[in-house]
């Protein structure tokens, strides 16, 4: 098995599971069905296609940096009558970052990190309008397990994020894991893709836990002093 590891990271970012008519939501974390859509779309496959082997990878996130919630009220126009549109309420995450892996068999996953580096359509934090501000692709993990390739990843949080934690050797982080029948009880999200078609998009519920990862570095910490440090000692001769 082998882990594909993708960086999400833009001004802008919106991960809806329950979104409804008028009101758009976001989850706080990327959606396993939003992430398989943009490993879909670089792919080249068509909303319509055969989404199993994709739905069956493992999904993972780490949230590096959680980022803040906004709500914006959405008005547009039909193109061809130019007729209002009923006005509609979206949230998304602002200035977030995210680690997201999925694991699966190694073939599968070196044809996607191939389609991530050369995208047939251009991949989006889940909707059209959210471009990622970083380059998406951080490798794939050949001799690793999606919780271990999660917890070896560098810290990818902004700088001036990382320095509000500057008094901090090592950052605990916040990952949810895709979960298994024995892992007992955990939460439930329906976002488990079955069709991206248009005209029938259907999602599943999916077991997530959520897992602390602990002494990740943070590279701008300040460094304490030693301890044995003492100014006064080149005045006594010491």
């Amino acid at each position: 098995m082998s882990v594909l590891l993708m960086q999400l990271a833009g001004p802008l970012q919106a991960w809806g599971s329950s979104s409804r008519f008028a009101r758009r939501s976001t989850e706080a974390a990327p959606t396993k069905s939003g992430v398989v859509g943009l490993l879909a779309a670089a792919q080249g496959r068509l909303r319509g296609d055969d989404l199993a082997d994709l739905a069956a990878l493992k999904f993972g996130v780490r949230i590096d940096q959680p980022g803040t919630r906004l709500r914006d009220f959405h008005t547009a126009h039909r193109f061809d009558t130019d007729a209002a549109m009923p006005v509609s309420e979206r949230y998304y995450l602002a200035d977030a970052v995210f680690v997201a892996g999925v694991e699966g068999e190694q073939g599968l996953v070196e044809e996607l990190h191939r389609a991530l580096r050369d995208p047939v359509f251009l991949p989006y934090l889940g909707r059209r309008s959210c471009p990622p501000s970083r380059p998406v692709d951080l490798g794939v993990r050949n001799d690793l397990t999606l919780e271990d390739a999660l917890a070896r990843q560098e810290w990818r949080a902004s700088r001036w994020y990382q320095r509000r934690h500057r008094t901090q050797q090592h950052v605990e982080l916040e990952a949810l894991i895709e979960a298994t029948p024995a892992d007992g009880a955990v939460d439930t999200l329906r976002d488990q893709p079955l069709s991206f078609d248009p005209l029938h998009r259907r999602y599943a519920l999916r077991g997530v836990r959520r897992i602390t990862v602990p002494g990740v570095p943070n590279p701008t910490a300040r460094v304490p002093l030693p301890l044995s440090h003492d100014p006064t000692a080149v005045l006594r001769g010491a």
